[in-house]
């Protein structure tokens, strides 16, 4: 019987051959590269610049029915801010076809008698018509402009030499990310998204085109293991796929300007679950299916799209009916997505991180697991 010292020797000089293959093959195939750098980089550009929950330029459509001082001054408020765009008219019908045709966010009406109950001290009347049909922009576009009504009032009040009394003063502080920007967590996010897609879709195409041209077939011929042939290559994309995690969290870091408070270090120990997690789920996809592109089709519908919609990155995870709850706690890009916000915007809080490293670890062994058993050794 062979010494169990050099069957090991066997073993790792095996894996070394398979991943010196895989390597070679990663270097002649432009593909590879294409789908490991610059894939990822593209997505997270229109991740970075496309997505956004931040206030813009908001076009409103002013309606003044009757111009007075106190009208005039409302407008100058209006449009003296950064966040609005106004256009005025006499009569609210003119901007009708706009808010229909969504050219503009919204209708602020400023009736005839706007000035005689301000100088009353009655609430003064304004109206304010969104789109709805965006129930989020037009919460966010009520919200502001009744931020400028009420800042609005108390400048008045000012003016004409009343005392402003403020029952409650409300101081908000906001931790972790205190400019409010929604680039600040979702670039992390997208980072997760884009490595989950791009981890599954590089084994899951080259292992199935190697099922579709016949050198999947040759390898089971020689005298190979199961786990040498996942090692073999589980290893070359991993690394591969840290490269990918690197050039991704440096254009985060320098050109979104996303702060990192974490350490790189645990960065890397959750990408490295992570990246397992993603393999592994590419190396079974190409396993079961043995088609580049039912593959590839496969990968999207398994990978893509549940990360993207059941991993937090856009909609939030507690607002979701209770079975889809359940059905994300099997998705590993939720995961990520809370570690990733977290080390970038928080720093290591170990309650947040262990968890979601353990739920990344047991999903990969399960795949690892189910790779192994549904890989054969033999042709039929």
């Amino acid at each position: 019987m062979m010494p169990l010292a050099l069957q090991s020797t066997d073993r790792f000089r095996r894996i070394g051959a398979l991943i010196r293959k895989e390597t070679r093959q990663i270097i002649r195939d432009p593909s590879t590269i294409v789908i490991a750098v610059i894939l990822p980089l593209t997505l997270l550009f229109l991740f970075g610049y496309g997505v956004s929950f931040d206030a813009r330029r908001i076009e409103i459509g002013l309606v003044v029915e009757d111009p007075t001082p106190e009208t005039g001054s409302f407008t100058a408020s209006l449009t003296n801010s950064p966040l609005f765009a106004a256009r005025t008219a006499r009569d609210r019908h003119n901007f009708d076809s706009d808010l229909v045709a969504g050219r503009i966010d919204g209708i602020v009406i400023l009736a005839a008698n706007f000035a005689a109950q301000a100088a009353r001290g009655d609430r003064a009347p304004i109206q304010v018509i969104v789109d709805g049909s965006d129930p989020n922009k037009a919460t966010l576009v009520r919200n502001y402009l009744q931020g400028v009504w009420g800042n609005w009032l108390t400048q008045e009040a000012i003016a004409r030499g009343e005392r402003v009394t403020v029952p409650l003063t409300v101081v908000p502080r906001v931790w972790f990310n205190p400019e409010l920007s929604s680039h600040h967590y979702l670039v992390p996010g997208s980072i997760a998204i884009i490595l989950m897609l791009i981890g599954a879709l590089l084994t899951a195409l080259v292992v199935a085109r190697e099922w579709e041209r016949g050198t999947m077939e040759a390898l089971l011929a020689t005298p190979v293991g199961i786990i040498d042939i996942l090692a073999g290559k589980l290893i070359p994309y991993f690394v591969l796929g840290m490269i990918t995690m690197t050039l991704a969290t440096g254009t985060a870091l320098f050109l979104f300007k996303v702060p990192f408070r974490g350490s790189f270090a645990v960065l890397a120990l959750m990408t490295a679950v992570f990246l397992t997690t993603a393999l592994a789920q590419g190396l079974l996809i190409s396993t079961l299916t043995r088609n580049q592109l039912v593959a590839a089709q496969s990968t999207m519908i398994s990978a893509f799209l549940p990360s993207f919609f059941l991993s937090g990155f856009v909609f939030e995870i507690a607002g979701m009916p209770l079975s889809l709850r359940i059905i994300s706690y099997a998705v590993p890009a939720r995961y990520f997505v809370s570690g990733l916000q977290t080390l970038f915007l928080a720093g290591n809080v170990w309650s947040v991180i262990w968890p979601n490293l353990a739920g990344m670890a047991i999903i990969a062994s399960i795949y690892i697991t189910l790779t192994a058993s549904k890989t054969k050794t033999r042709l039929d």
